[in-house]
């Protein structure tokens, strides 16, 4: 590694470590001993590294996988569920056992925790999510350290996030964070997958706006639902609103409090992008939309190059169900995603108008509710 390059690596790390508010995820298989119960040894070491961070004056939020892998422990089950009432059930009863763990490990510190349980909903939906922010800003500024899950209790495949690496990510931007931290049991990304090539590299900074890193990701564990490919995919989701990301292995003794001291353990995906504006955020947050607007190729360059409001006549086909104010995506003619934006018109409305200038929409339509089918304020190009 040249003397520039790792000079250059030791500024962001130190830049990093003056970040004020942390979103820190602990995947299952760091919570769970891989499946053999709750590692509360290791959950009680990266507290008193959470409390030391805190008494050092950052802000922790905490998203923690592990509720299902417990409650499997628990009900005695040899792999994840199918069912998907099964799997609630096991969330179910493995949260109370995580939660428990939490509350005790914090308290030794004498620092306060408060349950969150998210579902997308709760995240799409633009009332809650707002007030789902301003409760979790108001718990920092008591000192309250925030412990979310996904509610895997009450969620379904139509509604989940996935897996908890994006949750972490959403959070990162529902709070404006500075940092995501994403506890792993891997060192961090590599070139390769170093369980099956000797020459894999360590990445040791990036741009989580590089598709090369998402190539280099490989798949995911029996516990969990995520791996390295969620993971470079959280990093692009946290830049959005500024977060850089740091991909770092759990096992590694006192890894966040060396973070803190600005060492080179993990990978860092720097969010290279001017952070989007909140509502934006919530917009391109939505992991499920409600239908979808194919654009000719004019469309996909005003949008992508001209940052230009979505107009009717560069719309050519309208699929889905959605109505006035819902959230759709926009693709292009060979199915790939542009952006996603609050339409202004229903899928019944937007077929009387595709392809029509903005003078005719009056004739097709008998009034004329927006001249744009997406407001550029209200559209998200990705």
């Amino acid at each position: 590694m040249a003397v520039d390059e790792m000079q250059q690596y030791q500024e962001s790390r130190e830049r990093l470590a003056k970040q004020k508010r942390w979103v820190i995820k602990i995947g299952s298989a760091l919570l769970t001993n891989d499946g053999k119960g709750l590692n509360r040894e290791g959950m009680q070491s990266w507290v008193d590294q959470m409390a030391e961070l805190q008494k050092l004056g950052h802000e922790i939020i905490l998203v923690s996988s592990g509720s299902v892998a417990e409650g499997m422990k628990r009900l005695g089950l040899k792999k994840r569920p199918d069912e998907v009432h099964q799997l609630q059930a096991a969330a179910a009863v493995g949260q109370m056992g995580l939660v428990q763990a939490y509350e005790t490990a914090f308290g030794k510190h004498e620092r306060l925790t408060a349950q969150v349980l998210l579902t997308h909903d709760d995240l799409s939906n633009r009332t809650r999510y707002l007030n789902a922010r301003s409760t979790l800003r108001t718990l920092m500024s008591m000192g309250v350290v925030p412990v979310i899950n996904e509610n895997d209790t009450v969620v379904t495949d139509e509604i989940c996030f996935g897996d908890n690496d994006t949750l972490g990510a959403l959070v990162a931007n529902l709070v404006e964070a500075d940092v995501l931290v994403i506890l792993t049991d891997q060192q961090g990304l590599f070139t390769a997958d170093p369980r099956s090539n000797p020459d894999a590299r360590l990445v040791v900074e990036g741009r989580a706006s590089d598709p090369a890193y998402a190539a280099m990701a490989g798949g995911g564990g029996i516990l969990g639902r995520g791996g390295m490919v969620t993971k470079v995919r959280a990093a692009t989701l946290a830049a959005r609103s500024g977060a850089d990301t740091v991909i770092v292995g759990g096992r590694i003794d006192q890894v966040l409090t060396r973070l803190r001291a600005g060492e080179l353990i993990g990978t860092l995906m720097l969010a290279d992008k001017e952070p989007v504006a909140a509502r934006k955020q919530w917009i391109a947050g939505h992991l499920q939309t409600r239908g979808d607007l194919i654009l000719d190729d004019g469309a996909v360059r005003a949008l992508r190059e001209g940052r230009r409001s979505l107009l009717p006549i560069g719309v050519v086909a309208a699929n889905g169900r959605f109505e006035r104010g819902e959230v759709v995506a926009c693709k292009d003619e060979r199915g790939e995603l542009v952006a996603k934006g609050l339409v202004n018109y229903s899928r019944t409305e937007a077929v009387k108008i595709l392809k029509t200038p903005s003078s005719g929409l009056e004739q097709a339509l008998g009034y004329v509710a927006e001249p744009e089918m997406i407001h550029r304020d209200n559209l998200v190009v990705l």
